[in-house]
């Protein structure tokens, strides 16, 4: 990671036991970059990052948040809006930021947000809405997505270790996610 992060000064990385490591910047600039790249995978695994807090313990702290962009597609011509971007964010998990930058250059026709997801929860994968008494549905797109279950829709395995498909005890045929998302 250190190698990835080509951070100015380095970064000293330190492991806690528990599968967590301690990742100490010595140039806050570093720190941010790192934060702010975010989602950040190993092995195809997701890494969870957390900015410790003064007196948190490093061994206590829940690694269940991380950040990710996601795209919205499907939305309706005029509904294009940082309003409906927070609204659907916060749906889908926390709104963090909006990136209207490039709204309607080279035909991007969605909207794109940064959100917090509690990686415990199944993935969102679209949200009806209403536009003038009519229902329309808008679906989301994940950026950056890697180990992903298609049964459960949660992050951290796939459909051949999922705990609720074994738990059914049969063969399960019909996905509740596809690659789509």
């Amino acid at each position: 990671m250190a190698n990835l992060w080509h951070s100015v000064r380095g970064v000293q990385i330190r492991y806690l036991g528990e599968k967590r490591f301690l990742f100490q910047f010595y140039y806050v600039m570093d720190m941010d970059r790192v934060l702010k790249g975010s989602p950040w995978t190993i092995n195809n695994h997701l890494l969870v990052l957390h900015k410790l807090q003064w007196g948190e313990d490093p061994l206590k702290v829940p690694l269940i948040l991380t950040p990710f962009w996601v795209q919205i597609h499907d939305v309706p011509i005029g509904l294009f809006s940082k309003n409906l971007a927070v609204q659907l964010g916060n749906f889908i998990g926390k709104f963090i930021e909006y990136d209207g930058s490039n709204l309607g250059k080279e035909n991007r026709n969605y909207i794109r947000i940064r959100f917090q997801i509690d990686v415990r929860r199944p993935l969102k994968r679209k949200k009806q809405i209403m536009l003038c008494g009519n229902c329309t549905y808008v679906r989301f797109k994940y950026e950056r997505l890697l180990l992903f279950c298609f049964y459960c829709g949660c992050l951290g395995h796939n459909d051949s270790f999922c705990e609720a498909k074994m738990a059914l005890g049969v063969e399960i045929n019909e996905m509740g996610w596809d690659l789509s998302l």
